[in-house]
């Protein structure tokens, strides 16, 4: 997801085997966390990890757990399924957790809450479809002023948002300059809200009535409203739009990605040992076309990296 505090625009969210006390200590104390919602999701990570497993910080290595932050609301990047979380981000953590010799335990919350919640400790690291941008890399809010400590990213994917309606688009909507005086809805806190934000700016200044932007915690909801016909479009990361418009009758996607970015995995400023790690990892994972199976697996080939960067995005 492509969010502010941005879900991006993109964990990626994993399902691992608990492995002896120490891991069902750390999901109980996962579970606990205050700002999740319900259901959390495991994966199954690999038991070796060699000079990668080395090179993590002590206490995650004595662990055998990257706790991860998510918002589990985003198919195909990451969603739940029962009470397990999957999708891309799960299943690209999943392989490098084989990588680096530990399993990667995604919890479910709410998508402009998990910076926070990350800096407090709660997780290790946020994989989330969460756009690499440099206001977040800094730590500052929508308006430009310092509102935290600001995060590192690993990029792993790239992403732009696009624009989903009703099929047959009856409301002949292609762009967003097209948006002025109608209702639009979209996630709260991701890119695509900011696309909007920055078009009723626009509407206004060229003296056309302002777009109303109905912001919601998840797509779900934005789509529901769009599906109703309460808005006329649903503005969110492209791999999300495309999905929904893929698998059933009521949407499709029009106009051209805007704003394409990388996705990145968070973690906190100062945490390079784990960054670093998890770096090498996702090397790892595109050198033997893991990485591959698994964009192919979810129908995102488009959006794959072929070299992978810290703090990328602009």
């Amino acid at each position: 997801m492509t969010a502010s505090t941005t879900r991006r625009t993109a964990a990626f969210r994993s399902r691992f085997v608990a492995l002896g006390a120490l891991a069902v200590t750390g999901a109980l104390l996962l579970t606990g966390c205050g700002d999740q919602t319900d259901g959390a999701g495991g994966g199954s990570g690999g038991s070796g990890g060699g000079s990668l497993n080395a090179k993590l910080p002590e206490k995650i290595r004595d662990a055998g757990v990257i706790k991860v932050g998510t918002d589990a609301a985003y198919k195909p990047m990451e969603y739940k399924e029962g009470a397990e979380i999957v999708g891309l981000d799960p299943d690209i953590a999943d392989a490098m957790g084989k990588k680096l010799g530990v399993r990667f335990e995604f919890t479910n919350g709410t998508f402009d809450g998990l910076i926070t919640s990350m800096q407090t400790g709660r997780f290790d690291m946020i994989m989330s479809s969460m756009t690499d941008t440099k206001d977040r890399q800094e730590g500052l809010d929508d308006k430009g002023k310092k509102a935290g400590k600001g995060v590192d990213f690993v990029d792993y994917l790239t992403a732009g948002s696009s624009i989903l309606v009703k099929k047959g688009n009856p409301e002949k909507i292609e762009t967003v300059a097209q948006m002025c005086g109608k209702k639009v809805a979209t996630q709260r806190g991701t890119t695509s809200h900011e696309i909007l934000k920055t078009q009723t700016e626009k509407c206004e200044k060229d003296g056309k009535k302002k777009v109303t932007v109905e912001a919601y915690d998840t797509d779900d909801e934005a789509r529901v409203r769009l599906k109703t016909g309460a808005v006329v479009a649903d503005v969110s990361d492209f791999p999300v739009a495309a999905n929904a418009a893929k698998s059933g009758s009521d949407f499709e996607v029009v106009g051209e990605q805007m704003e394409s970015a990388p996705y990145g995995i968070a973690v906190s400023k100062g945490n390079t040992k784990l960054r670093d790690a998890l770096k090498e990892a996702l090397v790892a994972i595109i050198k033997d076309k893991s990485y591959e199976k698994a964009l192919q697996k979810w129908g995102v080939e488009d959006g794959a990296v072929d070299s992978v960067k810290i703090n990328g995005g602009s």
